[in-house]
This record gives C-alpha cells, structure tokens and sequence, in this order.
C-alpha cells in the first residue's frame, strides 16, 4: 500500500524492483487505481500487499500471492475469454504495443517496461523504420 504514491498529480507504483533488480516508477492509469481502491476498501485492506488470497467463502488469507500464483490467475482468466496460451509476460507485451500504437514515445515506454536502453524497447516492440511513412515528412515545411 505504501508504495501507491501520488506524484506530480498521477498515481505511481513506486520502487518497483524488477528483473536485474532494476527499480523503477510505473505510472498507473486512473481507472486502475479506481479499481485498487475497491479493491482495498472492500476487503479493509489498509497496509501491506495490495494483493491477497481470497478462500472460497471469499474471505481475505495470507499477506499477499506469489508471482506463479498470478500467472494461474492470468491463465484461468485467458481460458474463460478463450485466449489459448496467453502468459503475465504476453500482457507487459501488449501493454507496451498499446502505448506505442497510441502515440507512446519509445523513450517513456522505455522507462514504464524498466528497460536500461530504448534500442532494448526497440527491440521487444519490433520497431522498424517506415519508409514510405517518413516522420520527417510530416513538418510542414514544403516549398520553404
């Protein structure tokens, strides 16, 4: 919980160690932290992990759920939209081809994905230069 930080007026996930033990800041959109909050707020949640078991007659166990346990829950949820073979990696994937389609700059998604290069980001998006739709050409300097 202590790591849900407003900054500069967005909701983050601060410190966020990631592979390397790389840390980062991940911004987070607000319908995801409308949806923490209901979250958090029903099940009383006031510190500690965000994420907890829930038992079977939906009461709130344990301190948290471990990575493989989210990946059965990905899995399980994949099934029910009739996605085969869908991984928690295939989702940071989308997310990062999502910001990109949408006009993300390579140097931010670069920063959201924790990678140490953008020619890392470049690589995982499959970036290839559009010749025949050449940024350049889009400056609005014709006949200067």
């Amino acid at each position: 919980m202590e790591d849900l930080q407003l900054r500069e007026e967005h909701w983050i996930i601060a410190d966020l160690i990631g592979k390397g033990r790389y840390v980062r800041t991940v911004p987070m959109p607000a319908w995801v932290k409308r949806s923490i909050d209901e979250w958090t707020e029903k099940a009383e949640i006031t510190e500690g992990n965000v994420f907890r078991r829930v038992n079977k007659q939906g009461a709130i166990w344990g301190d948290g759920v471990t990575p493989k346990a989210i990946g059965h829950v990905v899995k399980a949820a994949a099934q029910r939209a009739g996605i085969l073979n869908l991984a928690p990696h295939d989702l940071r994937r989308a997310c990062a081809h999502l910001c990109h389609l949408a006009g993300g700059e390579l140097e931010q998604i670069r920063f959201l994905l924790g990678h140490v290069s953008v020619q890392t980001t470049e690589r995982y998006l499959g970036c290839k230069q559009k010749l025949r739709h050449a940024v350049n050409d889009q400056l609005g300097l014709d006949g200067v």
